[in-house]
């Protein structure tokens, strides 16, 4: 029989989507008026019927060294399609196997090697597996948030991404709407600056506004709803988006 999952377990199980490491069940007992005990009960519960099905690291491997998080789109036939997956997992470095409902590229593999020797081996064992290889590029960054529904209904939504552009020399503009509450909502750009809120790397280069378009000066006001463009000379950390969100 199949585990029915209602409001308690929802929210235990958006919670942990959102810090499964620092989340306590006295943190979601709180929030669900419910008893920590009746939380731990409910956690083994979704474990035992295979509805929380593990806790993942979230591992930045650029940061190491010379790594490199590589996805590989391959075309799996239907019925070897989940052998296939399971198999490539046996290759050294892969980290993941996803399957598609879709007839071609219809298997994603990602996996990790210290230089292109190694992309270069993994792309050659998934081909000895069978698989025919149908695009392959390198993983910049992951962007993750919980399933909302499954939250308060209060939860603020976060910053919206609009656009994303990679400048030469990992430089980075990118456009975002501002939330309702974020940090930096109803502070002007040079309070943001000292305040810490926005590096002293990071440029506001553009914000719209009720579709118009304002040149941002020191003492523009960051509203929410704004259209706001950020120009980084690095990478752009999720930090220093945050401050636009919640």
């Amino acid at each position: 029989m199949a585990h029915r999952v209602d409001e308690i377990d929802k929210r235990i199980l958006y919670y942990l989507s959102v810090d499964a490491r620092n989340t306590t069940t006295s943190d979601i007992a709180e929030e669900a008026e419910v008893t920590p005990a009746t939380i731990r009960n409910r956690i083994e519960q979704l474990e035992k019927h295979g509805i929380l099905r593990g806790y993942l690291t979230d591992i930045d491997y650029r940061a190491i060294e010379s790594y490199v998080k590589y996805q590989f789109r391959c075309t799996a036939a239907i019925p070897d399609r989940k052998r296939l997956a399971q198999s490539a997992l046996e290759i050294h470095g892969v980290l993941r196997a996803r399957e598609l409902m879709a007839g071609s590229s219809n298997l994603v593999i990602t996996a990790v090697g210290a230089d292109t020797d190694a992309i270069t081996r993994i792309a050659h064992d998934l081909s000895d597996l069978g698989l025919d290889i149908d695009d392959e590029s390198v993983i910049e960054e992951e962007y993750h948030r919980p399933y909302t529904p499954f939250g308060p209904e209060n939860v603020p939504t976060g910053p919206t991404l609009t656009d994303f552009m990679s400048l030469a020399g990992d430089a980075e503009v990118v456009e975002f709407t501002v939330s309702e509450g974020a940090d930096i909502a109803d502070r002007t750009i040079e309070e943001a600056v000292g305040d810490g809120l926005l590096a002293e790397e990071v440029l506001v280069v553009g914000v719209e506004r009720d579709g118009d378009v304002l040149t941002p000066k020191g003492e523009t006001v960051i509203r929410p709803g704004d259209v706001v463009s950020l120009f980084s000379r690095s990478p752009l950390g999720r930090d220093a988006l945050e401050v636009f969100g919640v």
